[in-house]
C-alpha cells in the first residue's frame, strides 16, 4: 500500500501564540508558506503587525489577535476571536512564553506565579479551548514550545524549568486523551537559538564558547529550523506522531 506524503496545510487555519517575532514568528511564517491562514496571537495586536504583513504578502489571510496569556479572560477572547476568522482551528502553536531568573532562595512567589501562569497555566487553557473544538471536529494539530530545560533543571530559573517540565508532561497527558478523537498532540523543545531572547549568551564570549563547544553542530540554531519542525508536526506527514517531544537543538541533547 503506498500514499502520498503531504505537507501540504492549504485549506487550514493555524493560530500561533507568541507570534510577535522570534520562533514564533518563524512558526507563523513557516506554516503560511506550507498555505495555512494564520491568527498571529501576541501580547497586544500591534506587535504582531509585521508578522500579519509578511503572511499577507504571500498571498494567505491573518489576522494580529493581542491576549495577556496570564489571564484565563483574555485567553477566551482570543480564542472567540481566532474562530472568527474562518470558523474552524485546525492548528494550535502554543509558543508564548516568559522566563524570570533569580537564585531559587530568593525566588519571589510574584515571578513563580507569573511565569507558571504564562508558561504552563496558559498554555493548557489554549488547549483546553481549541483542543475541544477539535475533537468536536475530529481532527487538529496540537503544538506546544517545550524547552532543553524539559530535561534538565538550568541554574537560576526554578519556575521555568518547571513551567517546560510541566509543558512535557502536558503534551503526553493530552495526546492520550486525545489520540483517538483525531487530535494530535506534540511539542517542539528547541536548543539554542538565535534570537532577541539569547542576544545576551550570544554577545558573552565565554558563554557563547561554552554554549557552542556542546552543540555537535557547532551553530546557534536559527528560528526557521523550529519552523520547519513545526510544519511537519501540522502537516499530514505527522499524522501517527502523537505525545513526543521533539528537540531541534543541533544534537545538544545527544552530547
Amino acid at each position: 500500500m503506498s500514499s502520498n506524503i503531504s505537507f501540504d496545510l492549504s485549506s487550514k487555519t493555524a493560530v500561533v501564540t507568541g507570534a510577535s517575532r522570534g520562533i514564533g514568528q518563524a512558526i507563523a511564517i513557516g506554516l503560511a508558506q506550507a498555505g495555512a491562514d494564520i491568527v498571529a496571537i501576541a501580547s497586544r495586536a500591534d506587535n504582531a503587525s509585521e508578522t500579519v504583513a509578511q503572511i499577507k504578502k504571500l498571498g494567505r489571510k491573518a489576522m494580529a489577535v493581542g491576549c495577556d496569556q496570564s489571564s484565563p479572560e483574555a485567553i477566551k477572547a482570543a480564542v472567540k476571536s481566532a474562530y472568527e476568522l474562518s470558523g474552524s482551528v485546525d492548528i494550535l502553536v502554543n509558543n508564548a512564553g516568559t522566563i524570570r531568573r533569580s537564585p531559587a532562595r530568593d525566588y519571589s512567589d510574584e515571578d513563580w506565579s507569573a511565569v507558571i501562569d504564562t508558561n504552563l497555566t496558559g498554555v493548557f487553557q489554549f488547549c483546553r479551548a481549541v483542543g475541544g473544538n477539535m475533537i468536536d471536529q475530529g481532527h487538529g494539530k496540537i503544538i506546544n514550545i517545550a524547552s532543553l530545560l524539559s530535561f534538565q533543571g538550568g541554574i537560576t530559573v526554578p519556575a521555568y524549568a518547571a513551567s517546560k517540565g510541566g509543558v512535557s508532561q502536558l503534551t503526553k497527558a493530552l495526546a492520550n486523551e486525545w489520540a483517538s478523537d483525531g487530535v494530535q498532540v506534540n511539542a517542539i523543545a528547541p536548543g539554542y537559538i538565535a534570537t532577541d531572547n539569547t542576544a545576551a549568551l550570544q554577545s558573552n564570549p565565554e558563554r557563547n564558547a561554552s554554549i557552542l563547544a556542546r552543540i555537535p553542530t557547532g551553530r546557534w540554531g536559527q528560528a526557521t529550523d523550529i519552523a520547519g519542525a513545526a510544519v511537519f508536526l501540522a502537516s499530514p506527514a505527522s499524522n501517527y506522531v502523537n505525545g513526543h517531544i521533539l528537540t531541534v537543538d543541533g544534537g545538544w541533547m545527544a552530547r
